[in-house]
């Protein structure tokens, strides 16, 4: 006789498990839903569409994304988003339109620093710490791609440490790669965490690609936002050269006692220039700076920043093969668009 009591409850142990596990998915889901509408709650209303006018004052130039900082109207977006414009036009989650103005602009990390125009109090975000970042972290972007108003889009940190091209040639360094879809106008928009804190400013996509986007890191953006509202601008060194990345033969290396793969070769040094003045000269082949390894033009350049102006820096250099010292005072560089405004 089959006891049919028992295989009731056999198929109700089994079935238990199945159970478990699909509210356990169930729990899951919504911790995870509950986690971006938390962002998206906290963190939306301070998000902004940022127009900048054409120059002849008809109809709008460019469009995307912006995040307010502080409650006075201080907003950080992405430098090629203004592209120089000094007249600017926010509008924010609720409808609210506001005439804004160029603070300063650095196009070598893609940032810009905007201010809203008679308005006080307004909703923000603040910026955490990039640098407590972990791959696979969930991370939320918030943005107005492709003119779709306050769109919410999430993913994870996809990796760390990444370099990034910018439009000057400058290697912006530190740049974090999310999967968090990213359309054109999310461009100066916020990449935050769960905790709704901005740790990233949504600058590039690469076109074709899917789930590779980039975001430059809220540390370099708090660097570059104090020297915007210090100086207007964030200086960086200046000694008056060319130069391009070649390898260190090992022969060289070896009687130098210096491990460099490579470095950096003058091409070209402009006359008069604080490089010509400290006696470097073309062929010179930098290998360090202040004890500081350069590996190629990109290390000089990051090495060449504002805590470097004025003051005598050391630069170690490969000439015919021996290793030899200079004493260099770098200025600050003036940037294009800076030389261009001026004239």
């Amino acid at each position: 006789m089959l006891d049919i009591t028992n295989t009731a409850l056999f198929e109700a142990d089994e079935a238990q498990p199945h159970a478990d596990n699909a509210a356990s998915d169930a729990a899951l889901l919504d911790a995870y839903s509950h986690a971006v509408i938390g962002v998206a709650d906290r963190v939306g209303p301070a998000v902004v569409r940022v127009e900048t006018r054409k120059k002849d004052g008809k109809g709008r130039g460019g469009v995307g994304s912006g995040v307010i900082i502080a409650p006075d109207g201080l907003v950080l977006t992405n430098s090629h988003v203004v592209d120089g414009a000094r007249e600017l036009r926010l509008t924010d989650a609720e409808g609210r339109v506001m005439d804004a103005r160029l603070l300063g602009e650095d196009p070598d990390t893609d940032l810009a620093l905007i201010r809203a125009d008679s308005v006080r109090n307004l909703p923000t975000a603040p910026l955490g710490d990039s640098k407590a970042l972990r791959r696979g972290q969930l991370v939320v972007a918030i943005g107005n791609p492709l003119g779709f108003e306050s769109t919410v889009t999430a993913g994870v940190i996809s990796a760390l440490g990444r370099s990034l091209r910018s439009q000057t040639g400058r290697l912006i360094e530190d740049v974090i790669q999310t999967d968090a879809a990213l359309n054109p106008g999310n461009s100066g928009g916020p990449l935050v965490t769960s905790h709704g804190e901005v740790i990233g400013i949504n600058t590039a996509i690469i076109m074709g690609a899917q789930g590779i986007c980039f975001a430059v890191a809220s540390n370099t953006a708090q660097t570059v936002l104090s020297e915007l509202i210090r100086h207007g601008r964030v200086r960086r060194g200046f000694i008056g050269i060319a130069a391009q990345t070649v390898a260190v033969p090992r022969r060289h290396a070896r009687a130098a006692d210096i491990d460099n793969g490579s470095g950096a070769m003058i091409t070209t040094i402009e006359h008069g220039a604080p490089a010509d003045t400290g006696g470097l000269m073309t062929l010179d082949v930098i290998v360090k700076v202040d004890g500081e390894k350069v590996t190629g033009v990109d290390d000089l350049i990051r090495l060449l920043n504002a805590d470097r102006i004025g003051r005598t820096v050391t630069f170690d250099v490969l000439r015919r093969g021996m290793l030899r010292q200079f004493d260099v005072v770098p200025a600050e560089r003036v940037s294009t668009r800076a030389a261009a405004a001026a004239k």
